[in-house]
Protein backbone atom coordinates (compact mmCIF):
# COMPACT_ATOMS: atom_id res chain seq x y z
CA UNK A 1 0.00 0.00 0.00
CA UNK A 2 3.08 2.52 -0.33
CA UNK A 3 2.16 5.51 -2.60
CA UNK A 4 -1.44 5.54 -1.28
CA UNK A 5 -2.09 8.87 0.82
CA UNK A 6 -3.56 8.52 4.36
CA UNK A 7 -6.61 9.80 4.94
CA UNK A 8 -6.37 12.78 7.46
CA UNK A 9 -7.55 11.70 11.02
CA UNK A 10 -8.18 14.13 13.77
CA UNK A 11 -5.19 14.06 16.65
CA UNK A 12 -7.88 13.63 19.69
CA UNK A 13 -7.58 9.26 19.54
CA UNK A 14 -4.36 9.09 21.56
CA UNK A 15 -5.45 7.48 24.53
CA UNK A 16 -2.29 8.59 26.24
CA UNK A 17 -1.13 6.91 29.67
CA UNK A 18 -4.31 5.61 32.07
CA UNK A 19 -6.78 6.97 29.22
CA UNK A 20 -6.67 3.94 27.26
CA UNK A 21 -7.23 1.88 30.39
CA UNK A 22 -10.30 4.25 31.14
CA UNK A 23 -11.69 3.71 27.70
CA UNK A 24 -11.02 0.42 26.85
CA UNK A 25 -14.68 -0.95 27.56
CA UNK A 26 -16.25 1.25 25.31
CA UNK A 27 -13.62 0.90 22.61
CA UNK A 28 -13.97 -3.16 22.55
CA UNK A 29 -17.86 -3.10 23.23
CA UNK A 30 -17.82 -4.65 19.44
CA UNK A 31 -15.15 -7.18 20.04
CA UNK A 32 -15.03 -7.55 23.60
CA UNK A 33 -11.01 -7.71 23.85
CA UNK A 34 -9.81 -8.17 27.09
CA UNK A 35 -7.27 -5.41 28.36
CA UNK A 36 -3.82 -6.79 27.59
CA UNK A 37 -1.81 -6.45 30.63
CA UNK A 38 0.72 -8.63 32.45
CA UNK A 39 -1.72 -11.05 33.92
CA UNK A 40 -3.81 -11.66 30.76
CA UNK A 41 -0.16 -12.41 28.88
CA UNK A 42 0.88 -14.80 31.74
CA UNK A 43 -2.28 -16.81 31.29
CA UNK A 44 -2.11 -16.53 27.50
CA UNK A 45 1.91 -18.21 27.61
CA UNK A 46 2.10 -20.41 30.78
CA UNK A 47 4.31 -22.77 28.44
CA UNK A 48 5.70 -23.69 25.01
CA UNK A 49 6.41 -21.38 21.57
CA UNK A 50 4.51 -18.78 23.98
CA UNK A 51 6.49 -18.52 27.12
CA UNK A 52 9.71 -18.87 25.30
CA UNK A 53 8.77 -15.82 22.95
CA UNK A 54 7.34 -13.33 25.90
CA UNK A 55 10.97 -14.29 27.57
CA UNK A 56 12.36 -13.59 24.86
CA UNK A 57 10.52 -9.73 24.58
CA UNK A 58 11.48 -9.38 28.11
CA UNK A 59 8.90 -10.90 30.10
CA UNK A 60 4.92 -10.29 30.54
CA UNK A 61 4.69 -6.43 31.58
CA UNK A 62 6.87 -5.55 28.84
CA UNK A 63 4.87 -7.41 26.62
CA UNK A 64 2.24 -6.61 28.08
CA UNK A 65 3.26 -3.22 27.08
CA UNK A 66 3.85 -3.67 23.68
CA UNK A 67 0.60 -4.67 23.08
CA UNK A 68 -1.60 -2.04 25.16
CA UNK A 69 0.87 0.32 22.46
CA UNK A 70 -0.06 -1.76 19.37
CA UNK A 71 -3.89 -1.10 20.54
CA UNK A 72 -3.24 2.47 21.09
CA UNK A 73 -1.87 2.83 17.62
CA UNK A 74 -4.78 1.07 16.03
CA UNK A 75 -7.29 3.30 17.82
CA UNK A 76 -5.28 6.26 17.09
CA UNK A 77 -5.71 5.85 12.69
CA UNK A 78 -1.71 4.30 12.94
CA UNK A 79 -2.90 1.07 11.50
CA UNK A 80 0.55 0.16 9.68
CA UNK A 81 2.73 0.56 12.87
CA UNK A 82 -0.18 -1.27 15.01
CA UNK A 83 -0.13 -4.12 12.27
CA UNK A 84 4.26 -4.14 12.56
CA UNK A 85 4.27 -3.89 16.83
CA UNK A 86 1.50 -6.39 16.64
CA UNK A 87 3.27 -8.51 14.31
CA UNK A 88 5.99 -8.71 16.02
CA UNK A 89 4.30 -10.18 19.09
CA UNK A 90 3.36 -13.52 17.21
CA UNK A 91 -0.27 -14.70 17.86
CA UNK A 92 -1.02 -12.50 21.26
CA UNK A 93 -0.33 -9.92 18.74
CA UNK A 94 -2.02 -11.20 16.07
CA UNK A 95 -5.37 -9.63 16.75
CA UNK A 96 -4.25 -6.15 17.18
CA UNK A 97 -2.44 -6.62 13.70
CA UNK A 98 -5.13 -8.21 11.87
CA UNK A 99 -8.05 -5.68 13.48
CA UNK A 100 -5.70 -2.79 11.93
CA UNK A 101 -5.26 -4.68 8.51
CA UNK A 102 -8.80 -5.19 8.09
CA UNK A 103 -9.45 -1.45 8.96
CA UNK A 104 -6.61 -0.49 6.67
CA UNK A 105 -7.81 -2.68 3.70
CA UNK A 106 -11.43 -1.61 4.28
CA UNK A 107 -10.62 2.17 4.06
CA UNK A 108 -8.08 2.26 1.63
CA UNK A 109 -7.85 1.63 -1.94
CA UNK A 110 -5.31 -0.65 -2.18
CA UNK A 111 -4.33 -2.43 -5.92
CA UNK A 112 -5.64 -6.06 -5.58
CA UNK A 113 -2.21 -7.40 -5.66
CA UNK A 114 -1.03 -5.54 -2.92
CA UNK A 115 -4.35 -6.05 -0.87
CA UNK A 116 -4.24 -10.05 -1.06
CA UNK A 117 -0.77 -9.66 0.08
CA UNK A 118 -1.46 -7.75 3.39
CA UNK A 119 -4.59 -10.03 3.77
CA UNK A 120 -2.38 -13.63 3.07
CA UNK A 121 0.06 -11.95 5.51
CA UNK A 122 -2.93 -11.68 8.12
CA UNK A 123 -4.36 -14.85 7.78
CA UNK A 124 -1.09 -16.67 8.35
CA UNK A 125 -0.50 -14.65 11.72
CA UNK A 126 -4.29 -15.80 12.38
CA UNK A 127 -3.99 -19.30 11.65
CA UNK A 128 -0.68 -19.17 14.33
CA UNK A 129 -3.06 -17.49 16.63
CA UNK A 130 -5.77 -19.74 16.82
CA UNK A 131 -3.17 -22.88 16.81
CA UNK A 132 -1.66 -21.09 19.90
CA UNK A 133 -4.92 -20.13 21.25
CA UNK A 134 -7.38 -22.22 20.86
CA UNK A 135 -9.82 -20.80 23.36
CA UNK A 136 -9.44 -16.86 22.66
CA UNK A 137 -12.18 -15.96 21.05
CA UNK A 138 -10.69 -13.16 18.88
CA UNK A 139 -7.83 -15.44 17.51
CA UNK A 140 -10.63 -17.78 15.84
CA UNK A 141 -13.07 -13.89 15.15
CA UNK A 142 -9.51 -11.88 13.75
CA UNK A 143 -8.58 -15.20 11.42
CA UNK A 144 -12.33 -14.89 10.16
CA UNK A 145 -12.25 -11.81 9.40
CA UNK A 146 -9.32 -11.19 7.24
CA UNK A 147 -10.29 -14.40 5.27
CA UNK A 148 -13.83 -12.84 4.78
CA UNK A 149 -11.65 -9.78 3.52
CA UNK A 150 -9.80 -12.14 1.22
CA UNK A 151 -12.93 -13.87 -0.30
CA UNK A 152 -14.39 -10.35 -0.99
CA UNK A 153 -11.36 -9.46 -2.88
CA UNK A 154 -11.22 -12.90 -4.86
CA UNK A 155 -15.03 -12.94 -5.34
CA UNK A 156 -18.02 -14.77 -3.27
CA UNK A 157 -17.64 -17.18 -6.10
CA UNK A 158 -14.28 -17.98 -6.01
CA UNK A 159 -14.04 -18.03 -2.16
CA UNK A 160 -16.47 -20.17 -2.14
CA UNK A 161 -14.87 -22.85 -4.64
CA UNK A 162 -12.15 -22.21 -2.74
CA UNK A 163 -13.40 -23.54 0.23
CA UNK A 164 -13.04 -20.50 2.59
CA UNK A 165 -16.83 -20.29 3.74
CA UNK A 166 -16.18 -23.17 5.66
CA UNK A 167 -13.17 -22.22 7.22
CA UNK A 168 -14.98 -18.41 8.08
CA UNK A 169 -17.92 -20.13 9.85
CA UNK A 170 -15.90 -22.45 11.72
CA UNK A 171 -13.64 -19.41 13.40
CA UNK A 172 -17.28 -17.29 14.30
CA UNK A 173 -19.02 -20.30 15.89
CA UNK A 174 -16.18 -20.84 17.54
CA UNK A 175 -16.50 -17.02 18.61
CA UNK A 176 -19.61 -16.97 19.54
CA UNK A 177 -19.04 -20.67 21.47
CA UNK A 178 -16.15 -18.63 23.48
CA UNK A 179 -17.73 -15.12 23.67
CA UNK A 180 -21.79 -15.27 23.05
CA UNK A 181 -21.56 -11.21 23.32
CA UNK A 182 -19.16 -10.84 20.80
CA UNK A 183 -21.03 -8.41 18.42
CA UNK A 184 -18.58 -7.76 15.67
CA UNK A 185 -18.83 -11.53 15.11
CA UNK A 186 -22.67 -11.84 15.19
CA UNK A 187 -22.17 -8.96 12.76
CA UNK A 188 -19.29 -10.78 10.45
CA UNK A 189 -21.81 -14.46 10.80
CA UNK A 190 -25.32 -12.26 10.00
CA UNK A 191 -23.10 -11.15 7.04
CA UNK A 192 -22.20 -14.52 5.93
CA UNK A 193 -25.59 -15.66 5.94
CA UNK A 194 -27.28 -13.12 3.83
CA UNK A 195 -24.31 -13.17 1.04
CA UNK A 196 -24.35 -16.55 0.42
CA UNK A 197 -27.99 -16.55 0.58
CA UNK A 198 -27.93 -13.64 -2.15
CA UNK A 199 -25.24 -15.43 -4.18
CA UNK A 200 -26.97 -18.50 -4.42
CA UNK A 201 -30.47 -18.42 -3.18
CA UNK A 202 -31.96 -19.12 -0.10
CA UNK A 203 -32.77 -23.30 -1.37
CA UNK A 204 -29.19 -23.61 -2.28
CA UNK A 205 -27.43 -21.41 0.29
CA UNK A 206 -29.46 -23.84 2.74
CA UNK A 207 -28.67 -26.94 0.95
CA UNK A 208 -25.45 -26.70 0.10
CA UNK A 209 -23.97 -24.52 3.15
CA UNK A 210 -26.47 -24.46 5.99
CA UNK A 211 -27.23 -20.68 5.46
CA UNK A 212 -30.79 -18.75 5.82
CA UNK A 213 -32.29 -15.82 5.34
CA UNK A 214 -33.64 -16.03 9.39
CA UNK A 215 -30.57 -16.72 10.67
CA UNK A 216 -28.86 -13.78 8.94
CA UNK A 217 -31.39 -11.37 10.45
CA UNK A 218 -30.90 -12.97 13.70
CA UNK A 219 -27.36 -12.67 13.69
CA UNK A 220 -27.64 -8.80 12.44
CA UNK A 221 -30.43 -8.02 14.96
CA UNK A 222 -28.01 -9.22 18.13
CA UNK A 223 -25.82 -7.51 17.01
CA UNK A 224 -27.48 -4.25 17.08
CA UNK A 225 -28.74 -4.82 20.46
CA UNK A 226 -25.22 -5.78 21.83
CA UNK A 227 -23.41 -3.06 20.43
CA UNK A 228 -25.88 -0.14 19.49
CA UNK A 229 -23.33 3.05 19.41
CA UNK A 230 -20.65 1.63 16.87
CA UNK A 231 -21.49 2.72 13.70
CA UNK A 232 -20.06 -0.13 11.91
CA UNK A 233 -22.89 -2.44 13.21
CA UNK A 234 -25.42 0.01 11.43
CA UNK A 235 -23.42 0.16 8.29
CA UNK A 236 -23.10 -3.38 8.15
CA UNK A 237 -26.45 -4.50 9.41
CA UNK A 238 -27.93 -2.43 6.14
CA UNK A 239 -25.48 -3.96 3.79
CA UNK A 240 -27.02 -7.40 5.01
CA UNK A 241 -30.28 -6.35 4.74
CA UNK A 242 -29.94 -5.12 1.24
CA UNK A 243 -27.67 -8.21 0.22
CA UNK A 244 -31.24 -10.28 1.38
CA UNK A 245 -33.59 -7.94 -0.73
CA UNK A 246 -32.69 -4.35 -1.74
CA UNK A 247 -36.32 -3.36 -2.62
CA UNK A 248 -37.96 -4.89 0.81
CA UNK A 249 -35.28 -3.23 3.32
CA UNK A 250 -33.97 -0.39 1.63
CA UNK A 251 -35.55 2.44 3.84
CA UNK A 252 -34.81 0.31 6.69
CA UNK A 253 -31.35 0.19 5.54
CA UNK A 254 -31.51 4.18 4.90
CA UNK A 255 -32.14 4.43 8.52
CA UNK A 256 -29.43 2.48 9.21
CA UNK A 257 -26.91 4.50 7.79
CA UNK A 258 -28.35 7.68 9.16
CA UNK A 259 -28.11 6.28 12.51
CA UNK A 260 -24.98 5.29 12.05
CA UNK A 261 -23.82 9.24 10.85
CA UNK A 262 -25.29 9.85 14.45
CA UNK A 263 -22.48 7.94 16.39
CA UNK A 264 -20.28 9.19 18.14
CA UNK A 265 -17.05 8.04 17.14
CA UNK A 266 -14.55 6.83 19.84
CA UNK A 267 -11.47 6.03 17.62
CA UNK A 268 -10.08 6.43 14.24
CA UNK A 269 -11.72 3.35 13.11
CA UNK A 270 -15.03 4.57 14.45
CA UNK A 271 -14.49 8.14 12.93
CA UNK A 272 -14.02 6.52 9.11
CA UNK A 273 -16.52 4.57 9.52
CA UNK A 274 -18.88 7.23 10.21
CA UNK A 275 -17.46 9.48 7.29
CA UNK A 276 -18.54 6.21 5.18
CA UNK A 277 -22.01 6.25 6.52
CA UNK A 278 -22.06 9.69 5.13
CA UNK A 279 -21.39 8.68 2.14
CA UNK A 280 -23.24 5.89 1.53
CA UNK A 281 -26.35 7.74 2.54
CA UNK A 282 -29.22 7.27 -0.05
Amino acid sequence: MAGRKAQPLTDRWRYAGEALHRHWARLHLGDREPWPDARQVSAHARHGALAEMVAAHGGASTVAHELQQAWREFHAGQFADAIRRGGALGPLGAPAANKAAEVQLLHGKPDTSAALKALSAAIERGEAAVTELPDYPNAHYMLALVLGRYGQRISIVKALAAGLAGRIRAGLERTLELEPRHAEAHLAFGLYHAAIVAQLGALAGRLSYGVSRDAALEHLGRAARLAPALPIVHIEHAHGLLLLDSARYREEAGALYRRATECEPLDASEELDVRRARRGLP
